[in-house]
């Protein structure tokens, strides 16, 4: 490593804690690790603006485990989706049960009695879904006056999806004089609202604006006829060999896709909201250790699945918020290895194209045609965004009034 890299060293780590750190293998911090980690060690309010596969977790958890060996009382973090909150957990165990630090996790479509027992064992980190912990403060099975530090993950995802009265109903149960950290990919005005209201003199740390993508993934754009898709979902599985992650719009279209891939012989799962919590963790722990090459989910998932090494992220169906399309091809080129994203889009969704690339900042390359499927197949020749989706060297330039 050379002397100008940045390490965890001169973070202000505790010892014990950086030999954890040392023994995972954890060498160099993220860009959101170096510049917030310090901040939180020190008890100040942080808002932290970064994409997921930045290393957001060990940003907010190096400084939790270190703070509450020196206080008394516990941490609350509260994600969007019970995948999140299952991966948050397993990354923040790792480094929390070497020091004796206790977590749970509290989270819909989990058994409430199998939850209140891990709660009389006083873990002193809670993650927990907004609906689920109000649950738990209903029944009174938990109490947040001793939540000294309290972190919402994705807090821009989790008032997409319709969690705001929940996260303000949580804000008013923890103690006042307590640490807050918020990490959101964008700040509209609702998420500056909670930290004008909540948060004291917060540090900004802005790493990964809204639109910042993987280095490492490149990208290709599709325009085929909606009926064609599946003809040119299979050429490309059979294309790429590794693991591959496909995203539709609606649960209905991910079972219904999920099951065509399986007539093709694709060994496929599926997760979406309709699932139940253990069909969702089977899914996504036989996506990860290869027994699923092929992963169909919705949106409702991408922010929960980290899976290293996917080799192809496919938007079978373009998202309805372009920001999501940066979270979606964002499951492909962590951790330092490559990846692929494409996008199949259909000859009149010349404007979801746009919006998107108006986000990301660049054009998305669009692919002429493909070799298992004819070009006027491929392309719809009546469609008035034929400019859009034909060949360069086929399209007719205007002519010029004289």
């Amino acid at each position: 490593m050379s002397q100008t890299e940045p390490n965890f060293y001169g973070l202000g780590i505790a010892p014990a804690i950086l030999s954890v750190i040392e023994r995972l293998k954890f060498t160099v911090p993220t860009k959101i690790q170096f510049q917030a980690i310090p901040i939180g060690l020190q008890g100040q309010d942080v808002m932290g603006i970064a994409q997921t596969g930045t290393g957001k977790t060990m940003a907010f958890g190096i400084p939790i485990i270190q703070r509450l060996a020196q206080i008394k009382g516990k941490a609350l973090i509260v994600v969007p989706t019970r995948e999140l909150a299952i991966q948050v957990d397993e990354s923040l165990r790792k480094i929390a049960t070497a020091v004796g630090l206790k977590t749970t996790v509290l989270i819909g479509g989990d058994s409430m009695g199998k939850q209140i027992q891990s709660l009389r064992t006083n873990p002193r980190i809670i993650i927990g879904t907004p609906g689920r912990l109000i649950d738990h403060m209903q029944q009174k099975t938990l109490h947040f006056n001793d939540a000294h530090i309290l972190v919402l993950d994705e807090a821009d995802r989790m008032l997409d999806m319709g969690f705001g009265p929940q996260i303000q109903q949580l804000l008013k149960q923890v103690p006042a004089d307590r640490q807050t950290m918020l990490f959101s990919a964008t700040m509209p005005d609702a998420i500056m609202g909670i930290a004008r209201s909540y948060m004291k003199l917060p540090v900004r740390v802005e790493v990964a604006p809204a639109g910042t993508m993987a280095d490492k993934v490149t990208q290709e754009l599709f325009i085929v006829k909606k009926e064609l898709k599946n003809e040119l979902l299979e050429s490309m599985l059979n294309k790429y060999k590794g693991s591959v992650l496909i995203f539709c719009r609606t649960k209905f279209s991910v079972a219904r896709l999920t099951k065509q891939l399986r007539g093709m012989k694709h060994n496929s799962a599926e997760t979406h909201s309709d699932r139940s919590l253990s069909q969702r963790k089977e899914a996504l722990e036989g996506f990860k250790r290869g027994k699923y090459r092929v992963l169909v989910a919705t949106d409702i998932a991408a922010r929960g699945i980290d899976v290293k090494g996917i080799e192809l992220v496919i938007n079978y169906d373009l998202p309805d918020d372009p920001e999501n399309y940066v979270h979606r091809i964002g499951r492909t080129g962590r951790a330092g290895f490559a990846g692929h994203a494409m996008s199949f889009a259909t000859p009149d969704q010349r404007l979801d194209v746009k919006n998107i690339e108006r986000l990301i900042n660049q054009p998305l390359p669009v692919a002429d045609s493909h070799p298992t499927i004819p070009l006027e197949k491929f392309h719809h020749p009546k469609s008035p965004v034929m400019a859009f989706s034909t060949p360069r060297s086929m399209r007719r330039r205007p002519m010029r009034r004289r």
